[in-house]
Protein backbone atom coordinates (compact mmCIF):
# COMPACT_ATOMS: atom_id res chain seq x y z
CA UNK A 1 0.00 0.00 0.00
CA UNK A 2 1.36 3.57 -0.86
CA UNK A 3 0.13 7.02 0.02
CA UNK A 4 1.49 10.44 -0.58
CA UNK A 5 4.18 9.94 1.07
CA UNK A 6 5.49 7.56 -0.87
CA UNK A 7 4.54 9.37 -4.02
CA UNK A 8 7.28 11.77 -3.05
CA UNK A 9 9.78 8.88 -3.04
CA UNK A 10 8.60 7.87 -6.58
CA UNK A 11 7.99 11.03 -8.40
CA UNK A 12 9.44 13.60 -6.64
CA UNK A 13 12.91 13.75 -8.58
CA UNK A 14 10.17 14.84 -11.62
CA UNK A 15 9.41 18.72 -12.38
CA UNK A 16 6.22 19.90 -13.28
CA UNK A 17 7.74 20.34 -16.95
CA UNK A 18 8.80 16.70 -16.69
CA UNK A 19 5.72 14.96 -15.20
CA UNK A 20 2.04 17.46 -15.65
CA UNK A 21 0.25 18.38 -12.47
CA UNK A 22 -2.54 15.23 -11.43
CA UNK A 23 -4.64 14.93 -8.72
CA UNK A 24 -2.15 13.71 -6.08
CA UNK A 25 -0.22 16.69 -6.89
CA UNK A 26 -3.31 18.68 -5.60
CA UNK A 27 -3.91 16.46 -2.48
CA UNK A 28 -0.63 17.13 -1.11
CA UNK A 29 -0.51 20.83 -1.83
CA UNK A 30 -3.39 21.05 -0.01
CA UNK A 31 -2.50 19.28 2.63
CA UNK A 32 0.45 22.14 3.12
CA UNK A 33 -2.52 24.90 3.50
CA UNK A 34 -2.61 23.31 7.11
CA UNK A 35 0.48 24.09 7.86
CA UNK A 36 0.84 27.64 10.09
CA UNK A 37 2.69 29.63 7.88
CA UNK A 38 2.58 32.75 9.69
CA UNK A 39 6.07 34.75 9.58
CA UNK A 40 7.26 32.35 6.47
CA UNK A 41 4.91 33.46 3.68
CA UNK A 42 4.74 36.82 2.81
CA UNK A 43 1.19 37.88 3.25
CA UNK A 44 -0.84 38.83 0.74
CA UNK A 45 -1.37 42.33 -1.12
CA UNK A 46 3.01 42.15 -0.39
CA UNK A 47 5.23 41.62 -3.28
CA UNK A 48 7.48 38.52 -3.30
CA UNK A 49 6.99 35.13 -2.16
CA UNK A 50 9.42 32.38 -1.14
CA UNK A 51 10.15 28.71 -2.22
CA UNK A 52 8.96 25.64 -0.57
CA UNK A 53 12.45 24.54 0.55
CA UNK A 54 13.54 28.08 2.01
CA UNK A 55 9.83 28.14 3.70
CA UNK A 56 10.92 24.95 5.13
CA UNK A 57 13.76 25.90 6.84
CA UNK A 58 12.25 28.91 8.45
CA UNK A 59 9.36 27.52 9.58
CA UNK A 60 11.32 25.11 11.30
CA UNK A 61 13.91 27.56 12.39
CA UNK A 62 10.42 29.16 14.34
CA UNK A 63 8.96 26.12 15.35
CA UNK A 64 10.12 23.52 17.88
CA UNK A 65 10.22 20.33 16.49
CA UNK A 66 10.08 18.67 19.76
CA UNK A 67 6.49 20.44 20.39
CA UNK A 68 5.16 19.90 17.15
CA UNK A 69 5.42 16.29 17.92
CA UNK A 70 3.51 16.54 20.91
CA UNK A 71 0.49 18.03 18.91
CA UNK A 72 -2.57 15.31 18.95
CA UNK A 73 -4.52 16.07 15.80
CA UNK A 74 -4.99 14.70 12.55
CA UNK A 75 -3.00 17.06 11.05
CA UNK A 76 -0.04 16.62 13.30
CA UNK A 77 2.12 15.30 10.75
CA UNK A 78 1.86 17.50 8.02
CA UNK A 79 4.66 20.12 9.10
CA UNK A 80 7.06 17.01 8.51
CA UNK A 81 5.31 16.14 5.30
CA UNK A 82 5.69 19.42 4.64
CA UNK A 83 9.33 19.13 5.10
CA UNK A 84 9.97 16.36 3.05
CA UNK A 85 8.38 17.45 -0.30
CA UNK A 86 10.85 20.55 0.45
CA UNK A 87 13.53 18.29 -0.21
CA UNK A 88 11.84 16.98 -3.48
CA UNK A 89 12.96 17.95 -6.88
CA UNK A 90 9.33 18.61 -7.67
CA UNK A 91 8.24 20.56 -4.70
CA UNK A 92 11.43 22.29 -3.36
CA UNK A 93 10.85 25.62 -5.99
CA UNK A 94 7.25 26.05 -6.06
CA UNK A 95 6.73 29.49 -4.99
CA UNK A 96 4.54 30.50 -2.62
CA UNK A 97 2.58 33.89 -1.31
CA UNK A 98 0.20 35.88 -0.46
CA UNK A 99 -0.61 34.47 2.34
CA UNK A 100 -3.37 34.86 4.38
CA UNK A 101 -4.89 33.81 7.83
CA UNK A 102 -7.70 35.00 10.39
CA UNK A 103 -9.48 33.40 12.95
CA UNK A 104 -12.49 35.31 14.53
CA UNK A 105 -13.78 33.42 17.41
CA UNK A 106 -16.96 36.15 17.63
CA UNK A 107 -17.57 36.31 13.56
CA UNK A 108 -17.62 32.54 14.37
CA UNK A 109 -14.86 32.25 11.30
CA UNK A 110 -11.81 30.55 10.57
CA UNK A 111 -9.90 31.15 7.39
CA UNK A 112 -6.15 30.63 5.35
CA UNK A 113 -4.85 30.53 1.95
CA UNK A 114 -1.92 30.60 -0.25
CA UNK A 115 -0.59 30.85 -3.69
CA UNK A 116 1.59 27.90 -5.03
CA UNK A 117 3.07 28.98 -8.28
CA UNK A 118 4.26 25.49 -9.80
CA UNK A 119 7.26 24.97 -12.23
CA UNK A 120 5.11 24.71 -15.31
CA UNK A 121 3.93 28.25 -14.48
CA UNK A 122 0.32 27.86 -13.21
CA UNK A 123 -0.77 28.61 -10.17
CA UNK A 124 -2.57 26.44 -7.14
CA UNK A 125 -4.22 28.34 -4.59
CA UNK A 126 -4.77 25.97 -1.39
CA UNK A 127 -7.52 26.58 1.06
CA UNK A 128 -7.41 25.82 4.67
CA UNK A 129 -9.26 23.20 5.69
CA UNK A 130 -11.06 22.40 9.13
CA UNK A 131 -8.05 22.02 11.79
CA UNK A 132 -9.14 21.47 15.19
CA UNK A 133 -9.95 24.57 16.26
CA UNK A 134 -13.50 24.59 18.09
CA UNK A 135 -14.34 27.79 15.97
CA UNK A 136 -13.39 26.03 12.99
CA UNK A 137 -15.75 22.98 13.71
CA UNK A 138 -18.48 25.37 14.71
CA UNK A 139 -18.49 27.09 11.36
CA UNK A 140 -18.30 23.52 9.74
CA UNK A 141 -22.07 23.01 11.44
CA UNK A 142 -23.18 26.79 10.43
CA UNK A 143 -22.63 25.84 6.55
CA UNK A 144 -25.92 23.58 7.34
CA UNK A 145 -28.19 26.67 8.28
CA UNK A 146 -25.80 29.77 6.71
CA UNK A 147 -25.13 30.29 3.46
CA UNK A 148 -22.34 31.45 3.22
CA UNK A 149 -20.86 31.58 6.19
CA UNK A 150 -17.75 34.13 7.10
CA UNK A 151 -15.30 31.55 5.60
CA UNK A 152 -16.96 31.81 1.93
CA UNK A 153 -17.40 34.99 1.74
CA UNK A 154 -13.25 35.87 2.44
CA UNK A 155 -12.44 33.03 -0.08
CA UNK A 156 -14.06 35.04 -2.80
CA UNK A 157 -13.08 38.46 -2.03
CA UNK A 158 -9.38 36.77 -1.65
CA UNK A 159 -9.61 34.91 -4.83
CA UNK A 160 -11.06 37.82 -6.64
CA UNK A 161 -8.24 40.68 -5.45
CA UNK A 162 -5.39 37.92 -5.80
CA UNK A 163 -6.14 36.70 -9.24
CA UNK A 164 -8.03 39.62 -10.79
CA UNK A 165 -4.76 40.88 -12.41
CA UNK A 166 -2.48 37.86 -12.39
CA UNK A 167 -1.44 36.10 -15.64
CA UNK A 168 -1.77 32.11 -16.13
CA UNK A 169 -3.41 29.34 -15.59
CA UNK A 170 -5.23 28.88 -11.92
CA UNK A 171 -6.34 25.89 -10.23
CA UNK A 172 -8.66 26.26 -6.84
CA UNK A 173 -8.31 23.61 -3.80
CA UNK A 174 -8.59 22.40 -0.36
CA UNK A 175 -9.10 19.21 1.31
CA UNK A 176 -12.39 19.21 3.99
CA UNK A 177 -13.64 22.76 4.53
CA UNK A 178 -10.84 23.86 2.38
CA UNK A 179 -12.27 22.13 -0.65
CA UNK A 180 -16.05 23.36 -0.47
CA UNK A 181 -14.33 27.16 0.24
CA UNK A 182 -12.29 26.31 -3.34
CA UNK A 183 -15.56 25.83 -5.30
CA UNK A 184 -17.81 28.63 -3.44
CA UNK A 185 -15.00 30.84 -4.59
CA UNK A 186 -14.44 30.05 -8.19
CA UNK A 187 -18.64 29.98 -8.32
CA UNK A 188 -18.74 33.23 -6.97
CA UNK A 189 -15.41 34.64 -8.53
CA UNK A 190 -15.56 37.85 -11.11
CA UNK A 191 -16.54 36.76 -14.96
CA UNK A 192 -12.89 37.56 -15.51
CA UNK A 193 -11.64 35.19 -12.79
CA UNK A 194 -13.31 32.65 -13.56
CA UNK A 195 -11.70 32.55 -17.35
CA UNK A 196 -8.28 32.06 -15.59
CA UNK A 197 -10.13 28.71 -13.41
CA UNK A 198 -9.40 25.97 -15.10
CA UNK A 199 -9.84 23.22 -12.12
CA UNK A 200 -11.30 23.33 -8.88
CA UNK A 201 -10.61 20.36 -5.87
CA UNK A 202 -13.34 19.49 -3.33
CA UNK A 203 -11.37 16.81 -1.35
CA UNK A 204 -13.84 15.53 0.75
CA UNK A 205 -15.11 18.95 1.63
CA UNK A 206 -18.46 19.08 2.34
CA UNK A 207 -21.37 20.34 -0.70
CA UNK A 208 -23.71 22.98 -0.59
CA UNK A 209 -27.72 23.87 -0.50
CA UNK A 210 -30.02 22.61 -3.17
CA UNK A 211 -30.46 26.14 -4.17
CA UNK A 212 -26.63 27.13 -4.59
CA UNK A 213 -26.47 23.82 -6.96
CA UNK A 214 -28.98 24.63 -8.91
CA UNK A 215 -28.12 27.96 -9.46
CA UNK A 216 -26.58 29.20 -13.02
CA UNK A 217 -23.37 30.04 -11.82
CA UNK A 218 -22.77 26.67 -10.14
CA UNK A 219 -23.73 25.05 -13.07
CA UNK A 220 -21.31 27.08 -15.30
CA UNK A 221 -18.18 26.01 -12.70
CA UNK A 222 -19.78 22.14 -12.49
CA UNK A 223 -17.47 20.69 -15.43
CA UNK A 224 -14.40 22.04 -13.75
CA UNK A 225 -15.31 20.69 -10.39
CA UNK A 226 -13.30 17.87 -8.81
CA UNK A 227 -14.56 16.05 -6.16
CA UNK A 228 -12.56 13.36 -4.46
CA UNK A 229 -13.20 11.43 -1.88
CA UNK A 230 -12.61 8.12 0.63
CA UNK A 231 -14.58 5.20 -0.04
CA UNK A 232 -16.08 5.59 3.88
CA UNK A 233 -16.44 9.17 3.05
CA UNK A 234 -18.61 11.35 5.73
CA UNK A 235 -17.70 15.14 5.61
CA UNK A 236 -17.30 14.75 2.03
CA UNK A 237 -21.10 13.18 1.57
CA UNK A 238 -22.42 16.43 3.73
CA UNK A 239 -24.90 18.68 2.01
CA UNK A 240 -25.79 18.65 -1.52
CA UNK A 241 -23.14 17.66 -4.59
CA UNK A 242 -24.04 17.61 -7.82
CA UNK A 243 -21.33 16.64 -9.69
CA UNK A 244 -19.53 13.22 -10.27
CA UNK A 245 -16.97 11.69 -7.31
CA UNK A 246 -12.96 10.11 -7.91
CA UNK A 247 -14.06 7.44 -4.62
CA UNK A 248 -10.52 6.49 -3.47
CA UNK A 249 -9.04 3.49 -1.18
CA UNK A 250 -7.93 4.61 2.07
CA UNK A 251 -5.86 2.46 4.59
CA UNK A 252 -7.63 3.55 7.34
CA UNK A 253 -11.75 2.37 8.37
CA UNK A 254 -14.60 4.72 9.10
CA UNK A 255 -15.15 8.16 9.71
CA UNK A 256 -10.71 8.55 9.67
CA UNK A 257 -10.70 7.65 6.06
CA UNK A 258 -11.05 11.76 5.63
CA UNK A 259 -7.16 11.91 6.70
CA UNK A 260 -5.86 12.78 3.67
CA UNK A 261 -2.56 11.25 4.55
CA UNK A 262 -4.29 7.35 4.56
CA UNK A 263 -5.49 7.93 0.88
CA UNK A 264 -4.14 4.95 -1.61
CA UNK A 265 -1.83 6.45 -4.74
CA UNK A 266 -0.71 3.89 -7.39
CA UNK A 267 1.59 5.92 -9.96
CA UNK A 268 0.67 9.32 -10.66
CA UNK A 269 -3.18 8.55 -10.02
CA UNK A 270 -5.42 7.66 -6.58
CA UNK A 271 -6.28 3.72 -6.32
CA UNK A 272 -9.96 4.27 -7.01
CA UNK A 273 -13.05 1.89 -5.71
CA UNK A 274 -16.27 2.02 -7.81
CA UNK A 275 -18.48 3.62 -4.97
CA UNK A 276 -18.77 4.98 -1.54
CA UNK A 277 -19.44 1.98 0.87
CA UNK A 278 -22.97 1.01 1.50
CA UNK A 279 -22.20 1.90 4.91
CA UNK A 280 -21.17 5.44 4.54
CA UNK A 281 -24.25 6.17 1.72
CA UNK A 282 -26.66 4.96 4.55
CA UNK A 283 -25.81 7.13 7.08
CA UNK A 284 -24.96 9.70 4.97
CA UNK A 285 -28.35 9.40 3.66
CA UNK A 286 -29.60 9.38 7.43
CA UNK A 287 -27.40 12.70 8.33
CA UNK A 288 -29.44 14.64 5.11
CA UNK A 289 -32.82 13.12 6.24
CA UNK A 290 -32.38 14.92 9.88
CA UNK A 291 -30.63 18.25 8.65
CA UNK A 292 -33.28 18.53 5.62
CA UNK A 293 -36.20 18.00 8.48
CA UNK A 294 -35.11 20.54 10.85
CA UNK A 295 -35.35 24.14 10.07
CA UNK A 296 -33.14 26.52 9.59
CA UNK A 297 -33.57 28.30 13.00
CA UNK A 298 -33.75 24.93 15.11
CA UNK A 299 -30.87 23.76 13.30
CA UNK A 300 -29.29 27.49 14.67
CA UNK A 301 -30.60 26.71 18.08
CA UNK A 302 -28.66 23.63 18.46
CA UNK A 303 -25.53 24.34 17.08
CA UNK A 304 -25.36 27.25 19.64
CA UNK A 305 -26.63 25.15 22.19
CA UNK A 306 -24.17 22.24 21.27
CA UNK A 307 -20.98 24.21 21.19
CA UNK A 308 -21.93 26.46 24.50
CA UNK A 309 -21.59 22.93 25.97
CA UNK A 310 -18.13 21.60 24.41
CA UNK A 311 -16.60 25.50 25.01
CA UNK A 312 -18.00 25.22 28.68
CA UNK A 313 -14.32 24.01 30.38
CA UNK A 314 -12.86 27.16 28.06
CA UNK A 315 -11.23 25.06 25.08
CA UNK A 316 -10.44 26.54 22.21
CA UNK A 317 -9.48 23.09 20.34
CA UNK A 318 -10.30 19.34 20.19
CA UNK A 319 -7.05 18.68 21.61
CA UNK A 320 -7.54 20.46 24.85
CA UNK A 321 -11.02 18.48 25.24
CA UNK A 322 -9.01 15.14 24.87
CA UNK A 323 -6.26 16.31 27.27
CA UNK A 324 -8.76 17.13 30.02
CA UNK A 325 -11.52 14.78 29.14
CA UNK A 326 -13.06 14.79 32.33
CA UNK A 327 -12.42 18.62 33.37
CA UNK A 328 -14.56 19.04 30.10
CA UNK A 329 -17.14 16.59 30.72
CA UNK A 330 -17.83 18.03 34.06
CA UNK A 331 -18.24 21.78 32.72
CA UNK A 332 -20.26 21.22 29.59
CA UNK A 333 -22.34 18.67 32.48
CA UNK A 334 -22.72 21.46 34.52
CA UNK A 335 -23.41 24.02 31.81
CA UNK A 336 -26.18 21.75 30.75
CA UNK A 337 -27.86 21.77 33.96
CA UNK A 338 -27.84 25.82 33.96
CA UNK A 339 -29.53 26.10 30.54
CA UNK A 340 -33.29 26.70 30.78
CA UNK A 341 -35.74 23.86 30.40
CA UNK A 342 -36.81 24.86 26.55
CA UNK A 343 -32.97 24.90 25.89
CA UNK A 344 -33.04 21.07 27.27
CA UNK A 345 -35.74 19.64 25.62
CA UNK A 346 -34.51 21.05 22.28
CA UNK A 347 -31.14 19.58 22.76
CA UNK A 348 -32.78 16.53 23.89
CA UNK A 349 -35.09 16.24 20.80
CA UNK A 350 -32.67 16.96 18.39
CA UNK A 351 -29.98 14.40 19.71
CA UNK A 352 -32.95 11.46 19.85
CA UNK A 353 -34.45 12.97 16.20
CA UNK A 354 -30.53 12.32 15.15
CA UNK A 355 -30.23 8.68 16.90
CA UNK A 356 -33.89 7.68 15.27
CA UNK A 357 -32.50 8.25 11.65
CA UNK A 358 -29.20 6.24 11.98
CA UNK A 359 -31.04 3.63 13.96
CA UNK A 360 -33.27 3.77 10.39
CA UNK A 361 -30.22 3.56 8.64
CA UNK A 362 -27.85 0.90 10.66
CA UNK A 363 -31.34 -1.83 9.33
CA UNK A 364 -30.74 -1.15 5.96
CA UNK A 365 -26.79 -1.81 6.17
CA UNK A 366 -25.58 -4.32 4.57
CA UNK A 367 -23.21 -5.77 7.14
Amino acid sequence: MANIEDYLLWRGDLTFEQSPFNDVDNLILSQLAYVDWKGVIPSAGTKGGISLCSAAEIFFELNNEEELKKVKSFIAEVPFFMRNAAKTKRFKNIWLSEYVEHIDEEAQKQFAAFHAKLGDGSVYIAFKGTDDTIVGWKEDFNMSFIMPVPAQLEAVEYVNRTVRFRSGKVRLGGHSKGGNLAVYAAVKALPGVKKKIIDIYNNDGPGFDKVMINSPEYQQMRPRIKSIVPESSVVGMLLEHDEEYTVVRSENKGIMQHDAMSWQVIGTAFERVKCVSDRSRRLNEALSSWINGLKKEDRAAFVESLFSLITASGAQNLSDLNTDFFRSANAALKAYSQMDKQTKAMLRKMLASLTDEIGKARKNIKI
